[in-house]
């Protein structure tokens, strides 16, 4: 797909406030930890145990709390960072040591394209838009993924996902019906017919058509920008604000889920106070953060205890026995911010016509717009 991405009001600020600075310069509002130690400088099993197993808040804080006791979790927090759902490949355990963090920081392939934007020049050639085939829809002054791993309870971390111990989802093999990925299946649930995708707007999967991205959650996940979100508290509901697309989840406090008809992209959401806890749990979901699937029988609790004054404690696990072969974990850490931007989704403005017109050509020319080749001419 070719036309402008998906870009909050906070790229465009950003281009205003660094007009004329080199593109190494222009980072976003990702959260820099500087030069932070966690102190860890043996890494293995046991290390990885107890940084999960330690305490939910850091020892010695202080809770805020609300007029009416409960924990005070509102603020706006982001989630930008080098780790991910999963574990990369060469990365052995869940925890590193200073050491590890500091090298694997400085390799991150992300973190070279933040800095460096690959060496490209004008004179080279590749940044004229032909590099856009190849996955680089915007240099790198318009990212803003983070560029430090997430510090979790004190400890480096290569995943966000903590159980199995391989940091992997635990899929099982042909596994299949479950909700969360690609465009809307075919009417009747047959076979999509041909030319699928240039047919109809409808076609288009929501991603393209600005319905949801997969940052909003359950589970909270994180991108290549906009990974801020702002939690609102009131008696009666909590309110979880993802800055992409702004989606909001509008939570009742000691609710009833709805009836099975009624399947919310995000899903049907209730939540609750377990002492110091906010606990959500959603069910009937169409699609969640990052693209975790769940089967209509699932169910994915979160966890949101605050650890500092920086720092929201986020966990999840999702239990789903149709998809995956166990019930799965994670662990992570939301930063305190200053604030969150107004999004603008600019998914459709030019590309969705241009992918349709495509289709109308191919259709006065006795071809299949999907079929090998339809780029070329």
């Amino acid at each position: 797909m070719i036309g402008l991405r998906h870009m909050s009001l906070a790229a465009t600020a950003l281009a205003l406030a660094f007009a004329g600075a080199g593109a190494a310069n222009a980072q976003a509002v990702g959260v820099d930890f500087g030069d932070l130690k966690s102190g860890i400088t043996v890494a293995g099993p046991e290390t990885d145990k107890a940084a999960i197993n330690a305490p939910m808040t850091e020892p010695g804080y202080k809770i805020p709390r609300l007029k009416d006791g409960r924990p005070d979790i509102t603020g706006v927090w982001s989630n930008a960072s080098n780790t991910s759902l999963r574990r990369a490949g060469g990365s052995k355990n869940l925890v590193m040591t200073d050491e590890e963090q500091k090298k694997a920081r400085a390799g991150n392939a992300s973190n070279i394209r933040q800095q460096t934007d690959d060496n490209q020049k004008l004179s080279d050639g590749k940044l004229d838009g032909k590099d856009l085939a190849s996955g680089r829809g915007y240099n790198s002054f318009w990212i803003d993924p983070g560029n430090n791993y997430a510090i979790v309870k004190g400890t480096w971390r290569t995943s966000w996902i903590v159980e199995p111990a391989n940091g992997q989802v635990p899929t099982k093999s042909g596994a299949g019906g479950g909700r969360g990925r690609g465009g809307p299946p075919a009417a009747g649930g047959g076979a999509r017919p041909a030319g699928y995708g240039y047919n109809n707007p409808e076609e288009r999967n929501i991603n393209e058509r600005c319905i949801i991205l997969g940052t909003s959650g359950p589970p909270i996940g994180n991108y290549l920008y906009n990974n801020t979100t702002r939690i609102m508290q009131s008696p009666n509901h909590v309110v979880i604000e993802s800055e992409m697309i702004h989606d909001a989840r509008i939570i009742p406090i000691n609710g009833t889920h709805k009836p099975n008809q009624m399947a919310p992209w995000m899903g049907d959401s209730i939540a609750w106070y377990e002492g110091d806890t906010l606990v959500v749990e959603t069910v009937n979901m169409q699609r969640g953060g990052g693209s975790v699937q769940l089967s209509p029988g699932g169910k994915i609790i979160e966890r949101f205890t605050r650890y500092n004054d920086k720092q929201v404690f986020y966990e999840f696990e999702v239990n789903d026995p149709e998809l995956y072969t166990q019930v799965w974990k994670g662990q992570m850490s939301l930063n305190a911010v200053n604030g969150m931007y107004e999004y603008a989704c600019h998914e459709g403005n030019y590309a969705m016509h241009g992918i349709l017109e495509a289709g109308r050509k191919a259709d006065k020319e006795g071809r299949v717009a999907n079929e090998a080749g339809d780029d070329k001419e």
